[in-house]
């Protein structure tokens, strides 16, 4: 099932605090970037981010969940409708994750 563009716009509503949000469709679901790093996905309605060690610590009790067959897993984020917390969420995972990759010309 591919994640539908009225969730997609809920998750960025979350997530107009910060600065720096961008996403990507891709296959029907939809690439979350934070300051043009990938922090995460919408897939089939679900948000899942990365598992940083950061992500484990605030959410100890979220389950890890599969964006897609073959995929690593990530964590399902819950706490959708906390603004406050899906801003520390992303700050706190942003520095953990590598800088994106320079494209080749």
């Amino acid at each position: 099932m591919a994640s539908t563009k009225d969730y997609l716009d809920y998750i960025l509503e979350q997530l107009s605090g910060l600065e720096e949000i961008t996403h990507r469709a891709m296959m029907g679901e939809y690439i979350i970037y934070y300051n043009g790093k990938v922090i995460g996905g919408i897939y089939d309605n679900r948000f899942l981010i990365k598992p940083t060690k950061s992500a484990k610590a605030l959410m100890p009790e979220t389950p890890f969940e599969l964006p897609y067959e073959g995929a690593k897993e990530m964590l399902l984020v819950e706490n959708i409708e906390d603004r406050d917390f899906m801003a520390e969420l992303f700050n706190a995972v942003v520095d953990e994750l590598p800088a994106p990759k320079k494209k080749k010309k």
